[in-house]
């Protein structure tokens, strides 16, 4: 099962809105068939291991880290194929919770006599798919966090540079965290001051959207994160100036207005629009009012914070949250399901918003 994990996670970022996908087939301790899922409409990762375990399958045991699907959508029911290849076992680690599946699978493969074991390494499984289980589940995007601060939580020094507090293992785990999600998000105080592409330039994938909160239509027609590839969003308050936000889509930007208050844009009619694009998944990355905002208004679901082994110091550095805080230490956001790892020199601790879970 680690094995169709692993396979599962090659098809990251490629499969949406499906989720991702790995399956291995065995006979005894050999394994004599693997695939995984590669984009919609491609064959389904059980397909492509029984395809290639051939003959020897009959009798064998598939892995597969979720739920084969029974219906028939852009491919052909995996049951059905799972039973004409006379597979004997089945080991999945969790259930589908899309309603075209969501149980059905598992109720097709025992009527036809195969023995099914589902829970192995679910905890894994479940963070692996957990974009797909909010967004089948919920209907909205799942939104991550992510914060890069020296070890006293500043995101920028007292002259606002930033570039680079995390070091490079760092930086490409970020990149990773792009291609896992459908759209990045940022302040407008952030394109002023580092311009960023805010792109997926390291690994292979689509490019993720880019979203600038933007009331006043600030942002410069020559940003970078603005050029192709890929397309970019502006957000603007209604009473922003029509003479920048006609630049704006000059530039080839998408700006849409919502209402804003307090010079900020309302930030949940956003995230239903990105939902009513098929954004299944937000990555925020700054800056701290931005990362505030998002918080105060229970619309993050997990944070991945990166510190790096330096003290910035300043009263007036750049802190990773910002906005008005909380009086009472009791009040404070908590975070459950917390893990710690280092990466290169850094440290990466990665939490939930508890009452969210991991799918």
């Amino acid at each position: 099962m680690r094995r169709a994990l692993e396979l599962a996670a090659l098809g990251e970022g490629r499969t949406r809105p499906n989720p991702v996908v790995g399956a291995v087939v065995a006979r005894g301790e050999e394994v004599v068939g693997q695939g995984y899922h590669s984009r919609p409409g491609a064959p389904h990762a059980e397909v492509l291991a029984l395809d290639q375990a051939g003959p020897a399958a009959r009798g064998g045991d598939l892995y597969v880290n979720l739920e084969p699907c029974s219906h028939r959508g852009r491919t052909p029911p995996c049951t059905e194929r799972i039973k004409a290849a006379g597979i004997s076992r089945v080991f999945v680690s969790v259930g589908d919770p899309n309603p075209l599946v969501n149980g059905q699978g598992f109720a097709a493969l025992r009527e036809a006599g195969l023995l099914v074991e589902e829970g192995l390494l679910e905890a894994n499984a479940r963070v692996l798919n957990e974009v797909f289980f909010h967004w089948v589940t919920c209907g909205t995007p799942f939104v991550t966090l992510k914060l890069a601060m020296s070890m006293d939580g500043k995101i920028a020094t007292t002259t606002g540079a930033s570039r680079w507090i995390t070091g490079i293992p760092a930086r490409q785990l970020v990149q990773r965290l792009r291609r896992r999600n459908a759209a990045v998000l940022v302040g407008v105080n952030t394109v002023l001051a580092d311009d960023p592409r805010l792109d997926l330039r390291e690994l292979e994938g689509p490019q993720p959207l880019r979203v600038v909160l933007d009331t006043a239509a600030r942002t410069p027609p020559d940003a970078r994160l603005l050029r192709p590839p890929g397309r970019a969003v502006v957000v603007a308050g209604e009473q922003a100036p029509a003479e920048r936000v006609r630049a704006l889509e000059q530039a080839g930007a998408w700006v849409w207005t919502f209402p804003s208050a307090g010079g900020k844009v309302e930030l949940l009619p956003l995230v239903e629009a990105l939902a009513a694009q098929g954004v299944d998944s937000v990555l925020v990355e700054g800056g701290g009012e931005v990362a505030w905002s998002f918080l105060s208004q229970g619309l993050v679901h997990k944070v991945v914070f990166f510190y790096a082994p330096v003290v910035l110091g300043g009263s007036g550095a750049v802190c990773g949250v910002g906005g008005e805080g909380v009086d009472d230490p009791c009040s404070g956001l908590p975070l459950c399901d917390l893990s710690v790892e280092t990466v290169g020199e850094d440290i990466v601790v990665t939490g939930y918003v508890r009452g969210e879970t991991r799918g």
